[in-house]
């Protein structure tokens, strides 16, 4: 059976006491300021993994999310949430009334928020770069990208 690396987003920063009691039921390795952790979980399917963690963790650590921590073969990453029960009975309603099974329909959602989220970002960029443009060349500016992405932020030699 195969493991698989799943990332634990934390609702809050675990506690010293709460990250050393889950250690004992899987190894982990956290990060430094407690806000997220990593398992590698024995399962047939990432989704069983995922599961699995959340019923051997989820009393011990404030779980929020659980994704895998490197996307499938057709790049796609597992997100397992537990939403509320009122939550859960709001989004079983509404993706019945759209025909689709919750699951499909928080994906598209979630696709649908991330493409707009991208979209956004863009136009954001374009508007940027054409106001940098207006008071400078596109020599310089190219040249000023360069240097910045060369160094690291807050370099002084920049």
């Amino acid at each position: 059976m195969p493991y698989h690396a799943l990332e634990i987003i934390l609702a809050r920063p675990a506690t010293p006491a709460e990250l050393h009691q889950a250690a004992h039921t899987l190894p982990l390795a956290a990060n430094r300021d407690a806000t997220r952790v990593l398992a590698l979980v024995r399962a047939k399917a990432p989704g069983r993994a995922a599961h699995r963690l959340r019923r051997r963790l989820g009393a011990q650590l404030p779980i929020d999310v659980i994704t895998t921590h490197y996307p499938d073969v057709g790049g796609q990453i597992l997100l397992n949430v537990a939403f509320p029960p009122d939550v859960h009975a709001t989004l079983r309603r509404t993706a019945d009334q759209a025909g689709q099974p919750p699951e499909h329909f928080v994906a598209l959602a979630l696709h649908r928020a991330l493409a707009q989220h991208a979209d956004e970002e863009t136009d954001r960029l374009d508007r940027a770069v054409h106001g940098l443009l207006a008071g400078t060349t596109a020599a310089h500016l190219l040249a000023a990208v360069g240097r910045a992405m060369t160094h690291p932020i807050g370099d002084p030699s920049c």
